[in-house]
């Protein structure tokens, strides 16, 4: 009687069983862990509650929201951002244009937006102010705080009054990037033309 040692090295073994279960156990376990980390910190969908950013962006459509950007780099003048004020009245998210940054002193006049004395332009089409709130005194801004406006001046619960206030770094959720419908990366929407 003949031993087949070929057939016997094709068996599986306790050993080899545990191996490739052991093997898809972490292959599972790391996509569940990078799906996690790219919804946590990465990026998120939501839509657009209220027409504060017309003509930018319009109400309930979809955006998508860079939420590690500013793990990596601090909020520019002009960005469009997503925050949520913790302890306030409101549980959705609102979505605004940075117009103050830290430490800056900001005043609005005239029609006009003063930053530290200078008069900073728009870069997007906006209506004139009819009503500057709180801005129509000089506002200091502390080193975490950020003055933000809807692009639809006129209609925009924003920094200028006090139900919104300053936002703080703590309060900001990420950069709005994107448009979905129509697709459209949001810093390229509503820009003024450069040559007028």
């Amino acid at each position: 009687m003949d031993y087949d040692f070929d057939n016997e090295s094709k068996k599986p073994t306790l050993k080899n069983i545990l191996i490739e279960v052991f093997i898809w156990a972490a292959m599972i376990g790391a996509v569940i862990f990078f799906a996690y980390f790219i919804v946590y910190y990465c990026v998120e969908k939501t839509n657009v509650i209220g027409d504060s950013m017309e003509s930018t962006l319009s109400a309930d459509k979809g955006i998508i929201i860079n939420k590690f950007v500013y793990h990596v780099k601090d909020p520019k003048r002009f960005d469009v951002i997503v925050f949520k004020q913790s302890g306030k009245e409101h549980s959705y998210y609102n979505i605004k244009r940075i117009i103050g940054l830290p430490g800056e002193r900001l005043l609005i006049k005239d029609d006009n937006i003063y930053i530290n004395g200078e008069i900073i332009e728009d870069i997007v089409n906006v209506e004139p102010m009819v009503n500057y709130g709180l801005a129509d005194e000089e506002i200091v801004l502390e080193d975490n705080e950020y003055f933000v406006l809807g692009d639809n001046r006129n209609n925009s619960e924003d920094s200028r009054f006090a139900s919104i206030g300053n936002i703080t770094r703590d309060d900001i959720i990420g950069k709005a990037v994107i448009q979905l419908s129509p697709f459209n990366f949001i810093s390229k929407l509503n820009l003024k033309d450069p040559k007028k």
